[in-house]
């Protein structure tokens, strides 16, 4: 390592693995997923609840090094809550230098200005049932482009009525694009899908794909 390269940063790794993308408007696309350790929310439903502490110090090189041979330039910065880490635009920053095009997934409970401007923010907006609406940092929406999505995991009717609040209010379908799902196994996705039509929302409506093709709780896809 050589002092003072930024490549040297350390950054707490939960996993690195190769598999589909299986949310956003990327769906389907092969994707390197880089999961970040540690989370400041606790989400009802979170089913990623192994980042919150597990993971291994990484050079932001060794990092780069691990992905290397993966042969695709997606890649999805995940956790956790990867903006916790000091360090994540620096690891941004050295993928887009290296032609990677990368996905930053974030909570909405820190200030996304912290992500380079190249790099596609993918926002949680978190619904009532989630117990953490009221950590919302709301700010975040008057940085979001068209090239970034915000997303919306529903869990109930009232989460759905108050989802649809929230789009309306701040007119999220002008400013990027908007995406809903379901909370796997909660309700139906059949059923949040008629809910759209009827009310005509501009929204993408997404299931998590992984959880169809491989079993729920597994890991590494």
């Amino acid at each position: 390592m050589v002092f003072g390269d930024s490549r040297c940063c350390p950054v707490k790794i939960n996993e690195i693995f190769k598999s589909i993308q299986g949310e956003t408007s990327y769906v389907g696309m092969p994707c390197i997923f880089i999961r970040l350790t540690g989370c400041n929310l606790r989400c009802g439903y979170c089913d990623t609840t192994y980042a919150y502490e597990d993971g291994v110090e990484m050079s932001i090189n060794s990092i780069l090094e691990s992905i290397s041979g993966f042969n695709t330039k997606l890649v999805c910065i995940t956790g956790g809550e990867p903006l916790l880490n000091k360090d994540t635009p620096i690891l941004i920053n050295e993928l887009l230098n290296k032609n990677y095009n990368v996905l930053v997934e974030t909570n909405g409970s820190l200030d996304i200005r912290k992500i380079p401007q190249k790099a596609i923010k993918i926002m949680d907006i978190k619904c009532p049932d989630s117990n953490m609406s009221h950590e919302i940092l709301w700010e975040n929406i008057n940085y979001m482009t068209r090239s970034d999505e915000v997303k919306f995991v529903l869990n109930s009717r009232k989460d759905y009525e108050w989802t649809k609040n929230v789009i309306d209010k701040y007119k999220l379908s002008e400013i990027t694009n908007v995406l809903i799902g379901t909370v796997f196994g909660a309700i139906s996705p059949r059923l949040a899908v008629q809910w759209i039509l009827e009310d005509n929302l501009n929204v993408r409506f997404q299931l998590q794909l992984q959880k169809y093709i491989w079993e729920p709780l597994t890991r590494g896809v």
